[in-house]
């Protein structure tokens, strides 16, 4: 399967987001008004990166690789083309 080179500005605005959800869904997370608004703010900039609007990025498929590509680099799991 070909892998999506995903913008590196994307890339970790998702880790960020992954980071931030986690953060909310903690047992006892703090300043949870803060958290919601970061995470309202970084799906904004998710959903609306120019990324989307190219041939490779209007694939549904593109947005779940986004997502395993983004763990993988979390994880230290980066792979070169």
């Amino acid at each position: 399967m070909a892998r999506t080179v995903f913008p590196d500005n994307l890339v970790q605005a998702q880790k960020d987001w992954d980071r931030t959800y986690a953060a909310l869904d903690a047992p006892r997370p703090r300043s949870t008004t803060v958290l919601r608004r970061r995470l309202l703010r970084l799906s904004a900039r998710l959903v609306c990166h120019p990324f989307w609007s190219t041939a490779a990025g209007r694939s549904p498929a593109a947005r779940v690789e986004l997502h395993q590509v983004a763990r993988d680099h979390e994880h230290g799991e980066e792979t070169s083309p």
